[in-house]
């Protein structure tokens, strides 16, 4: 079972890491020379990548991540960079947004100031639509419109997304946080519709429901996705032509055998920030990710 300095192991592992790959982020670098070194350096520094790094830019809110021969390269960009780390079953969750067009300092400064904001506040006991309804002032204050659909989320052994979520808004959720809860705290603004919508391309998949496959390729992914047990990774893991992972993918989608995760797109196709950091619940919260 891992221990609370797995947890800040994890955090710190991750915290790091995300302020190495904000240095990389530069106009006419490939995205994926970008994810490929992030991971590897969480490697580097004896863990594994809780997901595969999320490099989502402009109306783009989460969930790309490269595809194996991705030849997209940064520009005037909105990037979102979200770094996941496993360390010992730990997990640390924190991204940033980094503005390469200069347009919109103020909605960073939105999301990193409701971020703050809703981290003073926790504590046990504290209902979860008082963590949105925070966060949703301090966007809008600031002239924004929060992502209402996603939301920051519980962390678990070896899971990413466990327990509720922390939402973006008051949504009217009364549940309350326990004492020894970790969490994940993720405001998203826009100056679009405040929703998402799921894309058609999905780069990244987890293991949901384990059972035979008579495909050869996904039988070899199945096999090499063991050591990450039910966190996500990405078709780039897999030395695999492109044509038989997506072959493989859709039959194990089909046979509920994994979860795929589709890149996620604001609905007006307007620019959205990020920010996030992982947190222990306790009297005094532990900022997890935060660096020292």
């Amino acid at each position: 079972m891992a221990t609370l300095n797995d947890w800040k192991t994890a955090g710190r592992i991750a915290a790091e890491v995300l302020q190495y790959g904000k240095t990389l982020i530069k106009k006419g670098v490939l995205l994926k020379e970008v994810a490929d070194k992030i991971e590897s350096k969480i490697r580097e520094k004896g863990a594994i990548p809780a997901f595969p790094v999320n490099i989502s830019v402009n109306e783009l809110a989460a969930h790309y991540t490269p595809e194996p021969n991705d030849k997209s390269v940064f520009g005037d960009d909105l990037v979102k960079l979200d770094v996941g780390v496993c360390y010992n079953g730990a997990i640390g969750d924190t991204a940033t947004t980094v503005d390469l067009s200069g347009r919109h300092a103020e909605m960073i400064k939105a999301v990193e100031e409701a971020l703050e904001n809703a981290i003073k506040i926790i504590k046990p006991g504290l209902q979860l639509k008082k963590i949105g309804k925070v966060i949703e002032d301090t966007i809008k204050k600031h002239g924004f419109v929060p992502v209402s659909n996603l939301s920051g989320h519980g962390l678990g052994e070896y899971s990413i997304h466990t327990k509720f979520s922390i939402p973006n808004v008051d949504n009217g959720d009364e549940r309350i946080l326990e004492k020894g809860d970790y969490i994940a705290i993720e405001p998203f603004a826009t100056t679009g519709d405040g929703k998402v919508i799921e894309g058609s391309r999905a780069e990244i998949f987890s293991l949901s429901n384990p059972k035979p496959v008579r495909n050869d390729t996904a039988r070899a992914i199945l096999k090499q996705m063991q050591p990450y047990k039910t966190l996500p990774v990405a078709t780039r893991y897999f030395n695999f032509p492109k044509f038989k992972i997506d072959l493989a993918l859709r039959e194990m989608d089909h046979l509920g055998v994994v979860q795929l995760y589709p890149i996620l797109i604001e609905r007006a196709k307007k620019p959205v920030a990020q920010a996030e950091h992982s947190v222990y619940v306790d009297d005094e919260p532990i900022v997890l990710t935060r660096v020292s």
